[in-house]
This record gives C-alpha cells, sequence and structure tokens, in this order.
C-alpha cells in the first residue's frame, strides 16, 4: 500500500510539472506565433487601425480581424489604451472594437480543438497535434534557418510557434489524464456547476495567467478526461472573458483619463455579456426543472470536448456582441460617467504600451516624426517671412515650435531605441533607421529657424535694411530655400525618392547661390554701398539658409539610401555629383536656370 501511494505522489508531482512545462510551451509558441503574424503583417496593422471609424460595425470586423492576425485579444486592449493614451484614437472608436477582438480570440480555440480529433484512418492521425505539429516545427526551423528572406523566416517563425503551441497542448493533456481516475477530480467539478463558482474560477485562471487563449486550452485538455460537463465548462468559459480584462486593467495604471476609460468599456463589456449569458443559463435550468427543455438540461449534464468548449466559447463571444452592440454609445456614456475628465490632463507623444505590437509602433512613430517635418519646414518658412516684415506673434509661433521639436526628438529617439530591443521586420527596420538619422535633421531646423529669428529682430532693432541689390538677390535664395524646403517635406512624407533625388542638385545651386551672393556684397562693401554692420547680419543670415539646405540633403540620402537597404551618404553623394550622372545633372541645370541671380548694375541676368 505504501509503495502504490508513494508512486501515486511520484505521478501526481511529475502530472503537475507536465502541467507547468506545456503550459510554458504553450505560451512560449503562442508569443512566437504573434510575432511571427504580427511581423508579417508589418505597417498594414497600423493601416487597419487608421482606417478606424465611428462606425461601429467596421470597428467591428476591424477588431476581430487584428485579433486574428496577433492572436490576442488582451494585446488588442492594451494597444487601444496606448492609441487613446497618445491621442491617436477616440474612445468612440475603441467600442467596436474591444467586441470584434472578443470574437477574433475564438479563432485560437478551434485551432486547438484539433487535440481532441480522434480515429484510426491516415488522413486523421496525420490531423492529430502530436503528428502535424512536428511536420510543421521541422518546416518552420528550415525556412528560419535556410532563408535570406525576412519574410520567409517569419513564415517560419509563426510555423514553428503554432507547432510549440501545440506540442504543449498535448503535454498539458497528457499531464492531466490521470485526473480521469480520481474521484477527488470529479467531485472539485461538481463545485463547478455551480455558476457563480464556475465564474470565479474562470476569471482567476484568465487573471494570472494574463491568456484567455490560454485559460481556454488548460480547459480543453481537461476535457479530454471525460469528466467535465457542459455545466461546468460554461461557467468557466464565461469567467475567462471577464479576466482577461485584468492585462488592460493594469495597462491602464498610469495613463489619462480617457485611456482608462477603454479599460472600463472593455470591462463593461464583458461584465454585461456575462450577466446577460448567466441570467439565461438560469433560466434554462430552471425550465428544465419544470421538465420544459430536457434535451438542454440533458445536454449541460453530458461530458464537453475540446469542439464544444471552442463552440461554447464562439456562441458566448459572438452572441454577446449582437446583443451589446446597439448600445456602443451607452457603453462610452457608462465610462464618461464613471471616469470624469480632467481639462487640464494632456495626450503624451508616444506611449510604450504601443510596444506591444512592433509595427504599429514604427508606425506611430513614422506619422508622429512627418508630423515633426511639417513643424519644422512651418518654422523655416515663418523664419524668412519675417524679412519680408518683422511680426511679434510669428516670432513667438517660431519659438514655441522649436520647444515642440526638442520634445519631439527626445520622445522619439528614446521610443525608437526602445523599439530597437524588439523584432522587426525588414522594412520596419529600415523606416526606424530612417526616422533614427533624421530626426535630428528636423531638429536642427528648429534651431536655425530660431537663430534667423534672431538676425531679423537685429534688424528690426538696428533698424538696418538691405541694399536694392541684395534684398533681389536674397529673394531669389528665398524662392530656392522654400523649395527645398517642399521638396524635401513631400519626399519624406511620401517616400518618394525620385522627389528626394531633386533635393541634392539644388542644394548644390543654393550653395553656388550663397556663394556669389557673398562675393557681390565684397563688391558692394569695397564700393562703400553697404556697411560691415550689415555685412555681419547677412553672414549670419546666409551661414543658417546653407545649413538649412544641408539638412534637407541629409534627409534626402536617408531616405534614397534606406530604401536601397544601405547606408553610405558619402558613396552616394560622389556618385551623384560626377559627370556621367545624367538626372543630376539635368535637374541641377533646371534649377540652376531657376534660380539666377541678375546683375546688380545692368539689371540683366548673369
Amino acid at each position: 500500500m505504501n509503495r502504490r501511494s508513494g508512486m501515486r505522489d511520484v505521478m501526481d508531482i511529475f502530472s503537475v510539472i507536465g502541467l507547468l512545462g506545456g503550459l510554458a510551451f504553450f505560451l512560449f509558441g503562442m508569443n512566437t506565433m504573434s510575432q511571427g503574424l504580427e511581423k508579417l503583417a508589418g505597417g498594414r496593422l497600423e493601416g487597419i487601425l487608421s482606417k478606424m471609424t465611428s462606425n461601429r460595425f467596421k470597428g467591428l470586423l476591424l477588431g476581430v480581424g487584428v485579433t486574428a492576425v496577433i492572436q490576442s485579444s488582451s494585446a488588442v486592449t492594451v494597444m487601444l489604451v496606448g492609441l487613446v493614451n497618445s491621442g491617436i484614437m477616440k474612445i468612440g472608436q475603441t467600442v467596436g472594437v474591444i467586441m470584434g477582438a472578443n470574437i477574433g480570440t475564438t479563432v485560437t480555440a478551434w485551432l486547438l480543438s484539433l487535440i481532441g480529433i480522434e480515429g484510426g484512418g491516415t488522413l486523421m492521425k496525420f490531423l492529430k497535434p502530436e503528428n502535424f505539429s512536428l511536420v510543421l516545427g521541422f518546416l518552420g526551423i528550415v525556412l528560419i534557418m535556410l532563408s535570406k528572406r525576412q519574410k520567409k523566416k517569419d513564415v517560419g517563425g509563426i510555423l514553428l510557434g503554432f507547432a510549440v503551441l501545440m506540442y504543449g497542448m498535448k503535454l498539458m493533456s497528457d499531464a492531466v489524464s490521470p485526473l480521469r481516475d480520481m474521484p477527488q477530480f470529479t467531485s472539485l467539478l461538481t463545485a463547478f456547476e455551480n455558476p457563480f463558482f464556475g465564474i470565479l474560477a474562470g476569471a482567476l485562471l484568465t487573471g494570472i495567467i494574463q491568456s484567455s487563449s490560454a485559460s481556454v486550452g488548460i480547459l480543453q485538455a481537461l476535457t479530454l478526461t471525460g469528466s467535465v460537463s457542459y455545466a461546468v465548462a460554461i461557467p468557466i468559459i464565461m469567467g475567462q472573458n471577464i479576466g482577461t480584462c485584468v492585462t488592460a486593467l493594469i495597462s491602464s495604471i498610469g495613463v489619462n483619463r480617457n485611456a482608462k476609460k477603454v479599460s472600463v468599456i472593455h470591462v463593461s463589456f464583458n461584465l454585461f455579456g456575462t450577466a446577460i449569458c448567466l441570467i439565461l443559463y438560469y433560466a434554462v435550468g430552471i425550465l428544465a426543472s419544470f421538465g420544459i427543455g430536457e434535451g438542454v438540461g440533458a445536454l449541460l449534464k453530458s461530458a464537453i470536448d475540446p469542439v464544444g468548449v471552442a463552440t461554447v466559447h464562439s456562441v458566448f463571444n459572438i452572441g454577446t456582441t449582437v446583443l451589446l452592440l446597439p448600445f456602443t454609445r451607452q457603453l462610452e456614456k457608462l465610462a464618461n460617467r464613471l471616469i470624469r475628465d480632467d481639462v487640464k490632463e494632456t495626450s503624451e507623444l508616444l506611449d510604450t504600451r504601443l510596444l506591444v505590437t512592433p509595427s504599429l509602433a514604427v508606425a506611430e512613430c513614422r506619422m508622429r516624426t512627418e508630423q515633426m517635418a511639417e513643424v519644422a519646414c512651418s518654422a523655416i518658412t515663418e523664419a524668412l517671412s519675417l524679412f519680408q516684415g518683422y511680426d511679434e506673434a510669428t516670432a513667438a509661433s517660431i519659438l514655441e515650435k522649436e520647444d515642440r521639436l526638442d520634445h519631439y526628438e527626445d520622445k522619439l529617439g528614446t521610443y525608437l531605441v526602445a523599439i530597437g530591443s524588439h523584432e522587426v521586420s525588414a522594412a520596419d527596420s529600415g523606416q526606424k533607421n530612417l526616422m533614427l538619422h533624421v530626426i535630428g535633421d528636423f531638429e536642427r531646423l528648429g534651431d536655425h529657424a530660431v537663430n534667423l529669428v534672431k538676425v531679423a529682430t537685429e534688424m528690426r532693432d538696428k533698424k538696418v535694411h538691405f541694399s536694392r541689390e541684395a534684398q533681389a538677390e536674397l529673394r531669389v535664395l528665398t524662392e530656392a530655400l522654400t523649395e527645398i524646403l517642399s521638396l524635401t517635406l513631400a519626399a519624406f512624407q511620401n517616400n518618394d525618392t525620385a522627389v528626394a533625388q531633386k533635393v541634392e542638385p539644388l542644394e548644390q545651386v543654393i550653395d553656388q547661390l550663397i556663394g556669389k551672393i557673398k562675393n557681390r556684397h565684397f563688391v558692394r562693401l569695397q564700393e562703400g554701398s553697404c556697411t560691415i554692420q550689415l555685412g555681419f547680419v547677412l553672414s549670419d543670415m546666409l551661414t543658417n539658409y546653407e545649413r538649412v539646405s544641408d539638412h534637407c540633403s541629409n534627409i534626402a540620402v536617408a531616405l534614397i539610401e534606406v530604401a536601397k537597404g544601405g547606408f553610405d551618404t558619402h558613396e552616394y553623394l560622389n556618385k551623384v555629383k560626377s559627370f556621367s550622372n545624367l538626372r543630376f545633372n539635368e535637374n541641377y541645370e533646371e534649377y540652376s536656370q531657376k534660380y539666377r541671380l541678375r546683375s546688380s548694375d545692368t539689371g540683366v541676368q548673369g
């Protein structure tokens, strides 16, 4: 007896170890598969979310699609918290997405239901996870090790992750299989026939491991013992939907009030859905006790299998969504009442919660960098306008924009470095490198705008003015500088390398214009038609003009080199300036003719 008892204890210990190990494999496989899917999707995730509107049905479909891609409703909700906290999305846009995410997460349960396939045929044997997951794992590792293209490596990661996930599921099912012979386990399950205990158990399990897909997988593994009935499984599934809110609640700590409302909507939706289904569940039980719907009562007492769990999970999530979809505005109003707005709160530029989906984080950085580019170019344009007529409001606006550019550079630089610790696709990696190179140039444009404000202020305070000839020359230079800013902004925002290739020829023309203007100034200085004091002012202006065009060149070259998959700026500049580069020479000649200085003494072009 003692020997048998010892063997039983050892088996119990190894069963627990097997269950924990299986859960570890399961979670690791799911994470690997999710990362592969997300990297393969790349910036398209951002494209999907950017099309978000207040249309609840469109939001619902987008929620289903995004969750099906990244295989985690919790990750989607955390992502929404980050997007709202950054001011990128509004509260109303998130309600439909949250509902859709609950439906999208049921896909995992259907994949896991394959664990319960039985049959002796060759096809049926192949469909069993312990067989086909090994094949997928082999194909996945072959793609990862032998493929040179990143997309194929990402596909390999998806296959390998899925194989590990299914193998973890098999380990869990094997670990719990001895439970079918334990009367203690059966008696424990009868306690969960009380819906409140079942809901509590499901919520606690999901809250602890922070994955409804994993807790559903554990439940599906337990059903293979044949001891779990529908009456036990249904309340647990209800609780799992409540437990999945824990991740969103944790992510809402330290965010603004609008972001907190996302978590409130998520919790409210799942609580109301569970309450409605619980009422229906009790109603069915009462009717069955009166002899009405005896078939349903018999079904509740019968054993459930993995397919049954997937079915109940889908019916529950789809049913609650259909019931509550017409009340999206009411859910939003409830969140607004529970979380009062604070007018003093401001949105963060970028939220670290977006890092849960690196491709989305890269895309949002891109959007913020484009905003930074607009601010930088507008600051220079406003600074140039001060030489036509000084305006205090414009000068103040430029100083405010320079502060914003400093903030952009600080936040974007820190955030892009943080993205570097996550795996991203080759395309996203290129975009990340591009932004790391150009944000410094955009910030420096703001510095030169401030320098030009100082020059304009000095001219106003000292009441000095350039000669008519110098003003005409500066007009030509200003027009060229305005065009190079416009080209640079358009090239970066549209990721247009053809437009970017026009920047360097124009930069060369601007450099030559500056040289000619300096020479002409020396001539006027010798003739006594200009003063040394104005010479210092002009020198400061031209220095900043030249630096602005240099930074535009840096941005354009970075864009071109990243598109080529390299980053050798010196090689590129030497190549484009060579006499054999017809495109460069054509653009250079075009801009040389367009921006020619007129002769100061004859009035003809020269």
